[in-house]
């Protein structure tokens, strides 16, 4: 199984370790070329507004877009959440704008603001998830279809999946626990994901 991971800035080479401890053959994804046959797809954190301009910059915004409708399972981490929202509440919408989420980027504050907290997901088993959240987007509203998959204890959603896609505001590749790469790596393998109707 391939799992790409877009390398044009911010931490992939994190997740890609992640991926690599789980036995996962991970590829950076810098150009539309490699982006064939992958199982799934990570769009990891870092700034938003940069990465959306050197997506469009190398040619990736419609290729991805077209390989989401298609069902390729994407996940994607603080940043990347922002990128796959319709609707980003503080900035240009993100630019694949694939799941019906309305995003706040930064939400939490400056990077002074970051903050780490253990936090309920059910869907990864009885214990806490250890959540870093560095400059953090929250999802704001959710429009049917999507699933909330964790949320604060203020009621702030933090995780969300639809159909192929799979966002969360915090960053799962900076902790030891491999359980959310895992939960996205089980999609992938299953084709539990659905193709979406647009």
């Amino acid at each position: 199984m391939r799992i790409g991971v877009l390398a044009l800035q911010g931490d992939f080479v994190e997740h890609i370790a992640v991926l690599s401890q789980l036995g996962v053959n991970a590829l950076a994804i810098r150009l539309p070329s490699q982006l064939d046959e992958l199982a799934g797809l990570i769009i990891p954190g870092g700034e938003s507004t940069t990465m959306s301009r050197l997506m469009e910059d190398y040619n990736l915004t419609r290729p991805i877009k077209e390989l989401a409708y298609q069902g390729l399972p994407i996940l994607g981490t603080c940043a990347g959440m922002v990128l796959l929202a319709k609707k980003v509440t503080n900035s240009v919408n993100g630019s694949l704008g694939i799941m019906d989420i309305e995003v706040e980027r930064n939400a939490f504050g400056r990077q002074a603001d970051s903050f780490e907290t253990d936090l309920p997901i059910p869907m990864l088993g009885d214990y806490p998830f250890h959540g870093v959240f560095i400059r953090a987007p929250l999802i704001r509203e959710v429009e049917s279809g999507v699933e909330i998959l964790c949320q604060l204890s203020n009621g702030a959603i933090v995780a969300a999946k639809q159909n192929n896609c799979l966002a969360c505001s915090f960053h799962p590749e900076l902790t030891d626990d491999s359980r959310f790469h895992e939960y996205f790596l089980n999609f992938t393998k299953e084709g539990v994901f659905a193709k979406r109707n647009y």
